[in-house]
């Protein structure tokens, strides 16, 4: 079961409700920079861990400036469409809301006493500031490495990507695409249940994605998990990574 760490009391608390009634997820951007496209990358990640587990979720964009280059942009890191909050209206009949936003120095509003239940306003869940230097490439070419490089390191800690952190996500992606479509010549085999386990345990840990992404690296070196069954693994993790590891596939060796 998913448990997000509520930064308002600083204790995880379960992200769905026992009923598994609808949850709203609320991106809340500021402004369409690196630490906003952070926070709806965040809030992307977090629908498809719910959904994989089976909550039916309404996803929410608030309090943007620069909407349309916002949307633009998380388009092509492959972020799905949030509505907008003046369109959404109010929710019926939802049972549980997580405010995904950045993290800043102000005191949270509503906030609850340390230990105390999240309440009527829901969980948040904060995430650091990201710079991204302009010298990054930030075109559709780069995007899957861009968004593999954000996803990459804990979401509570600050972050700076240069030119070295976006080629080597691109290096990253380019093996393991390649890598997934040589396992998917191989005769399919299934998850086998530890590295299931591990995969879920990791992200319903509080959303922790590098940690999939070390379950993925230790797969891959595995001597005792066969190629199909890789496969199977890879393609399953990335339900919740949106990194298209599964592309290359039927494209012959790669270059």
């Amino acid at each position: 079961m998913l448990r997000i760490t509520d930064a308002r009391t600083g204790d995880p608390v379960t992200a769905t409700p026992a009923r598994r009634g609808l949850t709203r997820v609320e991106a809340r951007v500021e402004r369409p920079d690196a630490t906003g496209l952070r926070v709806l990358l965040t809030a992307d990640v977090l629908v498809r861990a719910l959904e994989i587990g089976g909550t039916p979720v309404w996803t929410v964009l608030t309090g943007t400036e620069g909407r349309a280059e916002l949307r633009a942009r998380a388009r092509s890191l492959g972020i799905r469409p949030f509505e907008d909050e003046r369109d959404s209206g109010p929710g019926l009949g939802e049972a549980q809301v997580l405010s995904v936003r950045a993290r800043t120095d102000e005191p949270a509003d509503g906030a609850t006493p340390a230990g105390g239940a999240a309440g009527a306003g829901g969980l948040r869940v904060e995430v650091a500031p990201a710079d991204i230097e302009p010298a990054v490439a930030q075109d559709d070419e780069s995007a899957a490495a861009l968004r593999l490089a954000l996803l990459a390191r804990p979401r509570g800690e600050e972050l700076r990507l240069d030119a070295a952190d976006l080629i080597d996500a691109e290096n990253q992606l380019k093996h393991w695409r390649g890598a997934v479509a040589a396992w998917a010549t191989r005769p399919s085999g299934p998850i086998p249940d530890p590295v299931r386990e591990q995969l879920r345990a990791a992200w319903e840990d509080d959303l922790d994605v590098p940690a999939v992404l070390g379950v993925l690296r230790k797969v891959e070196t595995s001597g005792t998990v066969p190629d199909g069954a890789r496969f199977e693994t890879y393609a399953y993790a990335d339900r919740l990574l949106g990194l298209e590891l599964t592309r290359d596939i039927g494209r012959g060796a790669p270059a």
